[in-house]
């Protein structure tokens, strides 16, 4: 299931209120039948990993910090789930390798790294919800093509909810969801809402318009 629509129209609100990161004011968010209010917050945090665009990391070892997903893990596991975000070079590139610190709040990393190690940890954790915000942020064009096959990796067989503002990305979700000023205000296929839904077309031909800009340079002035 993916959440599209610009920049403040409630997609992250959204997916934090599964994640009960806070509470809905009215309504409600349910998993199967059971409000996640009354369920234990162990329990919650149990069945839905949070992958977001701004990564928290503790100024502990890389290594460390994918443990975090599930306490008790072995050495073996942790590295599997390593190698599955990709993260290989990573270790190759840092002096400690993954015995290197992130540093407070992960800032001894760029944010593609921290997303990498954030994914690692998600998929150390294998809960059967997964909540992506925008999880290939940082990633420059060199890294974006392992950050989705790290994610591809990390979803099989799970519930995906996806916040995404690449269009493309998710033309093949089984339903996508359209916000629009903290309202749901369409929902459907890609194909159906083109059809269907002015807010929908309006965002997928800002993603077509986008991919035609191009800088030119004439004497004394550039153009856009």
């Amino acid at each position: 299931c993916a959440l599209v629509g610009p920049s403040g129209s409630g997609k992250s609100t959204m997916a934090k209120l599964i994640a009960r990161f806070w509470d809905a004011d009215s309504g409600s968010i349910c998993i199967g039948k059971t409000d996640v209010r009354d369920m234990p917050l162990d329990q919650l945090s149990g069945l839905v990993s949070f992958v977001t665009q701004d990564n928290f990391l503790f100024d502990r070892t890389i290594f460390e910090n994918v443990r975090l997903g599930r306490e008790g893990a072995t050495d073996a596991e942790v590295e599997r789930a390593l190698a599955a975000a990709h993260c290989e070079e990573l270790a190759d590139k840092l002096a400690n390798g993954f015995e290197t610190l992130s540093g407070e709040a992960g800032g001894a990393l760029s944010g593609g790294e921290r997303q990498r190690i954030s994914i690692a940890r998600a998929y150390l954790k294998d809960a059967p919800i997964l909540v992506l915000d925008e999880a290939t942020a940082y990633a420059d064009p060199e890294n974006e093509e392992k950050m989705e096959a790290a994610i591809r990796e990390l979803v099989k067989g799970k519930t995906l909810i996806v916040i995404a503002h690449k269009l493309p990305s998710i033309v093949d979700a089984d339903q996508i969801l359209v916000m629009d000023h903290g309202h749901l205000v369409a929902n459907g296929k890609h194909k159906d809402l083109l059809e269907s839904s002015a807010e929908y077309r309006k965002l997928w031909d800002a993603t077509l318009f986008s991919k035609d800009w191009k800088i030119s340079r004439k004497e004394g002035e550039m153009n856009v």
